[in-house]
Formats: structure tokens, sequence, C-alpha cells
């Protein structure tokens, strides 16, 4: 049986990034468990590459919701990463911490030494700003690089006008200061090439002698003795089950929904699920799977006109002449992000902060087809709800690791949601047929001109929105006298020893932005909490 310090279960971001900080100073050992492969395809470096990897099952725990009666019954596909550097192998790649108001609510519900101000030392310590910034917010040394757009098309510069013209302003960096505005989108894409959590922190940490991974490795079960973390349980790729043992801490990363469900099938959880799943009770926890919360954003398209958009520049006979452009280092459509510019709104000018999230893209998908661009210029717009009062849960089926949990985000569910969203797609609306759009603009085709009043567009909401791949929530940090909570400000889960959850599910509510750059934040805090650093950062 082999022994570690520390024993991190998921290569996500947040393991990545632990495994980096807990083997820095060669005094503790870890292994990491990975239930994917290694992030060698190439579809994962080149940032273009993002249309094969959310797709299939290669790289993707591919979870799908249960039916959800806010959707009429809809089903949406959730999926989250399952490979080397997690979801940030995969993902969209835009780097947004959020509003300081996300992480002062955190604070105020009780989470000692995790408002804004708590975290700036960390979000500073893991970025390397490439460009324009004030360094009192942002970081100059860190591992992972945060680069600003350098494509950047007529049509997207029209729409951040149309916004300015609307007397939303514009803003160069929405993450040292104010998110009310509208702009372009930092990314963590540096020389053409995705800087996943992989290559920034856990390629490091791969090369002490103290740090191991294990990749294929399909996790169990917890390893415990009464109350307490002594290892986990793991399968490998060939079915065969293997232990190892923690002499400090065992540690979760294994995501919103993988880190409940670990939890479940430890007989840790809510008394009545485990005995459903007749899994002997360790600590009850009511909490574990609840609160579950995720972006929902729906898109809006339009065809353009008088413009190359991505639509034209990614296929023939343009896509020769951006591949060369890519390969010399100059800027490309394929080292691009998804989703390129932003309008951070507000649903009602009297409020202090915005409450709205739209997306531009200059580019669209063809209807019904995954990732296929369509056969005209267009342009998308997503709208949503930055800040959603929906939540659900994530709930294990049976006591095989192998099946999939339960996943009920309940999306628009709450009555604020649908509002602040219909309110979103409106403005989309007003953005669509700006003055500064005019030349650009053709007609609308989703949902289409014919779609006119509020419950129109709230039904379209329901048949058509989608993830924002921004699961979490699911292990609530929180004081123990609030059956809700999971982990305590320290991120042990409480009644358990030896134990923590380290990633985005231990979020209380989903910050107003993508969660990467947060969950690097929780990850960089929760190495010095184990390591008994906090004392000396506050100083």
């Amino acid at each position: 049986m082999e022994i570690f310090d520390y024993v991190v279960v998921g290569a996500g971001a947040a393991g990545c990034v632990l495994t980096n900080r807990l083997t820095e100073d060669g005094s503790a050992s870890v292994c990491v468990l990975e239930a994917g492969g290694m992030d060698w395809h190439p579809f994962i470096s080149i940032p273009v590459g993002f249309v094969k990897t959310l797709y299939g099952d290669r790289f993707l725990w591919p979870f799908v919701t249960a039916p959800s009666e806010s959707l009429g019954g809809r089903t949406v596909a959730v999926p989250q990463g399952k490979v080397v550097g997690g979801s940030s192998s995969v993902n969209g790649m835009v780097y947004n911490r959020g509003q300081a108001a996300d992480f002062d609510s955190w604070a105020q519900m009780g989470n000692r030494g995790w408002g804004f101000e708590d975290l700036l030392p960390y979000f500073k310590r893991s970025e390397q700003r490439i460009g324009d910034g004030d360094d009192r917010f942002r970081g100059r040394t860190g591992e992972l690089p945060i680069t600003d757009i350098d494509w950047i098309n007529p049509l997207a510069e029209a729409f951040i006008n149309a916004a300015v013209g609307m007397g939303i302003p514009r803003i160069a960096d929405y993450n040292a200061g104010t998110q009310f505005g509208a702009g372009y989108f930092q990314r963590y894409i540096h020389q053409g090439k995705r800087v996943s959590a992989a290559k920034a922190f856990l390629r490091p940490a791969l090369r002490r002698r103290q740090t191991s991974l294990r990749t294929r490795a399909q996790v169990v079960a917890l390893v415990m003795e009464g109350r307490k973390a002594n290892g986990v349980r793991y399968r490998d790729g060939s079915g065969n089950e293997h232990e190892i043992r923690a002499r400090r801490e065992v540690i979760l990363s294994a995501g919103a929904v993988n880190s409940p469900k670990v939890l479940q099938l430890s007989g840790i959880g809510p008394s009545g699920l485990l005995n459903d799943l007749a899994v002997p009770i360790v600590a009850p926890l009511n909490g574990v799977g609840e609160n579950l919360r995720d972006h929902y954003s729906v898109r809006m398209t339009a065809r353009a006109r008088n413009v190359v958009t991505i639509n034209e520049s990614a296929r023939w006979p343009r896509l020769p002449l951006e591949v060369a452009k890519w390969l010399a280092g100059k800027p490309s459509v394929l080292a691009q992000s998804p989703t390129i510019g932003f309008v951070h709104g507000k649903s009602h000018p009297a409020l202090e902060e915005a409450d709205m999230r739209i997306l531009f893209t200059p580019g669209s998908y063809m209807e019904g087809k995954t990732y296929v661009l369509d056969d005209h210029p267009g342009m998308t717009c997503g709208a949503a709800q930055p800040r959603p009062e929906s939540s659900g849960y994530v709930r294990a089926v049976s006591r095989d690791p192998a099946d999939a949990p339960i996943v009920q985000p309940n999306y628009l569910a709450a009555e604020t949601d649908r509002r602040i969203t219909l309110a979103g797609l409106q403005l989309v609306r007003k953005l669509f047929n700006s003055p500064e759009l005019a030349t650009y603009f053709d007609r609308e085709t989703l949902p289409g001109a014919d779609v006119t009043s509020d419950d129109e567009l709230l039904d379209f909401a329901r048949r058509r929105g989608n993830t924002g791949y921004h699961l979490v929530g699911t292990c609530r940090m929180g004081p123990e006298n609030d059956g809700r909570n999971v982990v305590d400000d320290n991120l042990r889960v409480h009644g358990v020893e030896n134990l923590r959850v380290i990633d985005a599910s231990i979020m209380p509510m989903l910050p107003s932005a993508n969660t990467f750059a947060s969950t690097i934040a929780i990850a960089e805090k929760g190495a010095d909490l184990i390591r008994g650093r906090t004392a000396k950062l506050a100083e």
C-alpha cells in the first residue's frame, strides 16, 4: 500500500494548483488521482479546438440534467472536463474574477477571510497579467498568463459601441474595478495556445520527485476509520481496485458534481439518501449535493452583412491563411476564445451593480448542430442572470462509482432569474437593432422577429437555453450550525477529520462571472490554509 502526505482527488483547476503549492518547498508528497487521461491532444492546446473538446465523451464527463419542470420537462447537457487540467483544458478560456460584492457576500454568510480583499492576494498570486492593468489588482509574476483579445473584428467593435451608445461605459479592465460596462474579455491564451491549469501549475509540480499523478483513476470511495479520512480507493483503467493512504489529509477537488458524489458514496451526506443507497452512514450532512447552481445562458443569433465573421474565417478559402498566421505567431481566428465581447448591464438604472450578463461572438452555429458554423456571416449574443437564485442538487444513484449521478440545477425556477433573463434578451434585441450595428445587422435568425411578447421570449428561453458550464455550490462553505453547509471556512468537512473539499463546489453562491478564476483563488487560499500560512498572508 502506498502512502503520501496528501491525496488529491481530481486534476482539474483546483487540484493542479494545490499539487503545485503543496510540493513547492519539498516538504510534502502528493498523489493526484484523475479519472480522465493526459492532456496531450492538439485540440486542447489550439484554442479553437474547443469545438472538438466540448463534444462527446473523450475529454468530458457527459453529464445531463434530470428533466426540469421549470424548462417544460427538458434535459440539458452539462459536460465537465474529464482530462488532466479538468475543464480548463476544454472550456472557453475566459478569465473573469467577478464583482467584489460576490465574495463579500460569502464573508457575510459567516465565512471568515473570504471577502474580496481577503481573496485579492490569491487572485494576484497565480496571475501573470500581460498587458495594461492596475497593479493594485493585477498580478505580474504568477504562473498563469492572462492576455487581451488580439483578433479585433469590426462586428465586435460595433457591438461594444452599441452598448456605449445606450449609456453603458466601455471598460478596459473589468478585473481591476467595476464590472458594469462593455468591452473585450481577457483570456488564458498565450502565444496562440491555451494555457490550462495543467500547463501552468501541474507541469512544474510533476518535475518534483514527491509528486505522483495517476490517470484513468476512478475513485470508488474514501477510506474511513470512524470519522477520519485515511485514504482513497480507486479503480484503474483495467478495472483493478487499489488503495492509497494519506498521512495528513485527503483533499477532494473533483468539481461540483463528483466531489459530493464521492462524499455520498463514502457515507457522508443526507441520511435518507445514504439509506436508499445502502451506504453506511459515517457523517450525516444534509447539505452534501445540495445548493447546485449554474449560469443558464440563452443565445440569440443574427445574420450579418458587410463584414467577415468567424463563420467565413474558419472555413475554406480563408482558413489556410488563418492557419498560416497562427503558425507564424500572428493574430488568428485559431487562437481566440469562443466568446470575445461582453456587456455587464443593469436591469434597472437605480441598481448599483450590474445584474445582467451579455456575451458576444462575431460568429454563429447551425441550428440543431453542435459547434458547426453557419454557412453565412453571423453573430451571437447570449443573455444570462449572473447571480442565479435557482438551485438544485447532485445525488448518487447507486454504490457503483461508474453510474452518473442525478444532476438537477432547476434552471429558471426562481422568478428573479426569469425576470433578469428576459431583460437580457430584450437588451440583446436593442443591441442588434442599434444604429452602431445597422451597417452589419441583416436580420435576427433566432428566435426570429415573429417572437415578440414577453411570454414568447420566456418560452424561447425555456426551450433553447443551455448551461454556462459553471456548476458550483454542492459542498457549500459555511458555519456548522447551518444544516445546509458542508465545509467550514478552512474548507474542512464538518464532523470529519483529515478531509477537505477545495474546488468550485464550496462556493456558497455563484460569482457573477466565469468560475475558473475564482476556483484558482480558492485553491491558492486552500493551500495556505493547509500549510497554516493564512496569518502570514494577512500581515
